[in-house]
């Protein structure tokens, strides 16, 4: 599928699109983590539902979708989080970029990058000072286009069992 970037159209998800989230996070999982049960289908697609609403009217989640010839193409988000400050700053709001996800006939045509843009404008806007983001090997040049790169410090994780 070829798109024209002049044609595509790049909107804001809001509430009213909870159903559209919940369904390509799940298309997302499923790609990277594989098919799950239907129960287990079922319950996390509750709960995403249930998250990406509440997270939409606190102001702590926004996400934007490109659109092309009506048909939604790409998405991605960032959840945001206020965290306590040092000395610099008694309080700083840091954003985490997840759900980027271009359907496969879609990929490798720059979508993710006007979705990437579009994240860090916003949180630019938003005055957050800094965004993380895990990666996949297929996404890792684009980040670091954009000038994502390791942690000055090692980030460390407890998974469980702990």
């Amino acid at each position: 599928m070829k798109i024209d970037l002049t044609a595509l159209e790049i909107k804001e998800i809001g509430p009213e699109e909870v159903e559209l989230l919940t369904r390509y996070r799940m298309a997302y999982l499923t790609e990277l983590q594989g098919e799950q049960s239907a129960e287990y289908q079922k319950k996390l697609s509750e709960d995403l539902s249930l998250y990406f609403k509440e997270a939409l009217a606190e102001k702590r989640f926004f996400a934007y979708m490109a659109v092309f010839q009506g048909e939604i193409l790409s998405f991605g988000a960032m959840v945001i989080k206020k965290i306590p400050g040092d000395f610099n700053q008694s309080l700083y709001l840091e954003g985490d970029i997840l759900n980027m996800y271009t359907i496969p006939q879609a990929r490798r045509q720059g979508i993710s990058a006007l979705i990437l843009k579009q994240l860090i404008d916003e949180a630019h806007k938003r005055g957050i000072s800094k965004i993380s983001l895990h990666t996949t090997k297929d996404g890792e040049k684009l980040y670091r286009k954009y000038g994502f790169s390791e942690p000055i410090y090692p980030v460390l994780e407890l998974c469980p069992p702990f």
